[in-house]
């Protein structure tokens, strides 16, 4: 991340609809405008998160939008949460156009970057929407003006008028963007088992994972399950998507051997629990895991060091470290 912005504090973000009270900003001094970014920061994440699905690159987006904000005339701003909501939108978007080329050299399956939400539970104090990482696999594969449009309709609740401002379109086309991304998504997301049973899964999941379980874990695997293994080419990583059962519980089993001292445990990506393996206290795996009434179906392997420490990073945001 990018130094130069307001130290990160434990603050919380607007509440939903607080652009429907505008108010003259009151203060033009830097010190209030950047406490007025600071109380702002977790949504302005959130928002950029959930557009590019990188850590990284949301944390570049909100430095721009500090950047703008301090160099905007302010007095003229009525509400700060709309007009940064506006700019963060805009530079993600921006952000996200350009992405999409450099992913196209990236090396295997591209996953998005995962986030700490049990020490930074602002990420999704919203609502919990468009959060998971295999959500938000599924939301690169909208254009991102239609990405952005979901997510501040079905993430941050806004009006169809507030997003229609910020995103330079008439209301009538931004219902039919966001209509058509809920049923792209509805297409492609099945639907989930309760947090118990997907719980209970994952414990199982773990296990046999831990002991090199074959058969165990082709026991908590569904027939059509698809694993994910983002490496960013690193030797041993599957460059492919991975189909099947057998195929599926034996890489699973594999990862004592790749990383043979690595203990497991379960910990929180994304609002939802996962498994990590921790390495000489470092983190060298995370794992997410989608279920279905017939078991996991998917399995989204985080390998790429960078993405990890991304993850790691998370307790930074809050406790304000650079």
């Amino acid at each position: 991340m990018r130094r130069g912005m307001p130290a990160y504090g434990n603050t919380t973000c607007g509440g939903i609809g607080t652009m429907d009270r505008p108010r003259p900003f009151p203060d033009d001094s830097l010190s209030a405008a950047a406490g007025a970014f600071e109380e702002l920061r977790p949504r302005l994440f959130g928002i950029a998160y959930r557009i590019l699905g990188s850590v990284s690159e949301a944390e570049d987006v909100v430095q721009d939008a500090w950047e703008r904000w301090q160099g905007a005339d302010r007095s003229a701003v009525l509400e700060p949460g709309a007009f940064l909501a506006k700019i963060t939108t805009r530079l993600a978007i921006n952000v996200a156009q350009s992405a999409r080329v450099r992913r196209e050299t990236y090396v295997g399956p591209w996953l998005p970057e995962p986030v700490d939400t049990s020490v930074d539970p602002q990420v999704g104090a919203e609502r919990g929407e468009a959060l998971e990482l295999a959500v938000l696999l599924v939301l690169q594969r909208l254009n991102p003006v239609e990405r952005a449009a979901y997510v501040l309709r079905e993430a941050f609740q806004y009006a169809y008028d507030e997003i229609a401002g910020m995103l330079q379109l008439s209301q009538a086309n931004t219902r039919q963007i966001v209509s058509r991304a809920r049923k792209r998504l509805s297409a492609e997301r099945r639907d989930p088992v309760d947090a118990v049973q997907h719980r209970r899964l994952l414990d199982a999941f773990v296990a046999a994972a831990r002991h090199g379980d074959v058969a165990a874990l082709e026991s908590v695997l569904s027939a059509d399950v698809v694993a994910y293994a983002d490496g960013n080419g690193m030797r041993g990583v599957a460059r492919l998507e991975v189909t099947g059962v057998r195929r599926v519980a034996r890489i699973s089993a594999f990862a004592r051997k790749f990383f043979p001292r690595a203990e497991y445990a379960v910990g929180e990506a994304n609002g939802r629990p996962g498994l990590l393996l921790v390495q000489n206290g470092v983190t060298v795996a995370l794992v997410s895991v989608t279920a279905g009434p017939d078991g996991i179906d998917g399995l989204y392997w985080v390998l790429a060091p960078d993405k990890l420490r991304a993850y790691e990073r998370s307790a930074d945001r809050l406790a304000g470290r650079p």
